[in-house]
């Protein structure tokens, strides 16, 4: 009987945990994103700055150069999308988890008041 009045609260203790391990999982996921996505932006960067302004000037408006350059304009913007998603989510899923573990908390001595009661 015991164990049935339990089970909802641990059902909820186990959503709240896979809840806070899948944003972390996420946010160190972002995070090691990072450094795959700088090594291809600092290529990116090589290729293009590697030819000469002359040649880079003087590319037509829909080029591939010009594509490039663009490339290597938002690329800033992406990799700190990344790494600033990935820290929120990170600390997101450790506040779900201190979140669980003060509900916890909060329920020890309630229950524990109902068990002296009887």
């Amino acid at each position: 009987m015991n164990s049935q009045k339990m089970m909802p609260a641990m059902l909820m203790m186990m959503t709240l945990m896979i809840i806070a391990l899948a944003f972390t999982w996420q946010g160190v996921s972002m995070h090691q994103k990072v450094g795959k996505e700088e090594v291809a932006f600092h290529k990116l960067q090589t290729d293009y700055f590697v030819l000469s302004k002359t040649t880079r000037e003087a590319a037509p408006d829909n080029a591939e150069l010009n594509k490039t350059l663009v490339k290597i304009q938002n690329y800033p913007s992406e990799l700190m999308r990344l790494k600033l998603l990935g820290v929120g989510k990170i600390l997101t899923g450790i506040f779900v988890l201190l979140f669980g573990i003060l509900i916890a908390l909060i329920m020890m001595p309630i229950r524990l008041g109902k068990m002296l009661q009887k």
